[in-house]
C-alpha cells in the first residue's frame, strides 16, 4: 500500500514535467549567433562589430529556410555582465529594425534556464539567440543539439564569429536538424571553415 502510494506520488509530479517538456519549441526554428568581435579589452564591439551587427538587419530580413524567407518572433541575448554587454549590442540594430523587444532575463550561465523557458512555452517560430561563445556548447547540448558535430572538438573557436547554428524542431518539439550554416557576413567570414559535417539528422 505504501509502495502504491509512493508511486503515485511520484507520478503526480514527474507528470507534468514530461507532458510540457518540449510543446513550446513545436514547429519551431532557433538560430544561435555569438555575439559580434570584440575589442581586446572593454564590453564593448569593436568597429568591425558593429559593422556585423548592422549587417545582421539585412541577413535576417532576407533568411530563408527551404526557400521561403522568415520573420523571427523572438530575440534572445545573454543578460549584460560586468565584463560584457556585446550579445545586447549584437542584437540591437536588429531589435530597432524589427521592432523586437530583446530579452535579457538569462545570464550566460543559465542556459538551461533558457532552453527550459522555451520548451515550456512558445515564444514564436523563429527564435534568434545571441550568446557568448564559450557557453554555446552547453546551451546547444540543453536544447538538444550535439556540439561535437557541430563544432570543432566541441568547442566555438575563439578566433570565429561569422557562424550560426540553426535548429529545427518537429511538431512534437524533437530536433529534426542541426546545422552550422557560414554567414559570409564579413570579409573574415570566409576563412572560417572547419573540417566538420556541418548538418546532422
Amino acid at each position: 500500500m505504501k509502495f502504491r502510494l509512493l508511486l503515485c506520488l511520484l507520478l503526480l509530479t514527474w507528470s507534468p514535467v514530461f507532458a510540457g517538456d518540449s510543446t513550446g519549441l513545436k514547429d519551431t526554428v532557433v538560430l544561435v549567433i555569438r555575439h559580434a568581435e570584440k575589442p581586446a579589452s572593454g564590453d564593448y564591439l569593436t568597429p568591425v562589430g558593429e559593422q556585423r551587427a548592422a549587417a545582421y538587419v539585412g541577413y535576417f530580413r532576407n533568411y530563408t529556410i527551404d526557400g521561403r524567407p522568415i520573420t523571427l518572433d523572438h530575440l534572445f541575448a545573454a543578460a549584460d555582465s560586468k565584463g560584457s554587454r556585446r550579445p545586447r549590442l549584437t542584437l540591437t540594430p536588429l531589435s530597432k529594425a524589427t521592432g523586437l523587444a530583446i530579452d535579457t532575463k538569462f545570464t550566460a550561465e543559465q542556459y538551461n534556464e533558457l532552453a527550459d523557458a522555451l520548451r515550456a512555452k512558445s515564444h514564436g517560430e523563429h527564435i534568434l539567440i545571441c550568446w557568448h561563445h564559450g557557453e554555446i556548447p552547453q546551451l546547444l547540448q540543453a536544447l538538444g543539439a550535439n556540439p561535437d558535430k557541430l563544432l570543432p572538438k566541441g568547442k566555438w573557436p575563439d578566433t570565429v564569429f561569422g557562424w550560426m547554428i540553426q535548429l529545427r524542431y518537429d511538431n512534437k518539439g524533437q530536433l529534426v536538424e542541426a546545422k552550422r550554416i557560414n554567414e559570409n557576413l564579413m570579409p573574415d567570414d570566409a576563412g572560417a571553415q572547419f573540417d566538420l559535417p556541418g548538418e546532422i539528422p
